[in-house]
């Protein structure tokens, strides 16, 4: 197995060796152990799973309500700022 054919099997198959077919689980153990790329590469996907296995930021409750009501306030110069805003913010 090349560097390609790994690479294109972390794609597909995941960077769990231990899901892989066994014929393509030996030869990628064996290229891992005399590559220093497909241990670079198999390190990067374990990363990137453990990345989109964090659970997502959440804004805070009401934000989108704020938000929305700051926009209102700024396109009616009438209406009254809340504390600490002035005309110019």
């Amino acid at each position: 197995m090349d560097i390609t054919e790994f690479e294109d099997l972390i794609d597909r198959l995941g960077e769990d060796l231990s899901l892989w077919p066994e014929d393509r689980r030996s030869s990628a153990e064996e290229l891992l152990g005399h590559s220093a790329d497909a241990r670079a590469l198999l390190e990067s996907a374990h990363a990137l799973r453990n990345a989109l296995a964090t659970p997502p930021v959440r804004a805070p409750a009401g934000l989108a309500d704020r938000i929305v009501a700051a926009a209102k306030r700024r396109a009616d110069p009438a209406e009254p700022h809340a504390e600490g805003e002035t005309a110019g913010n």
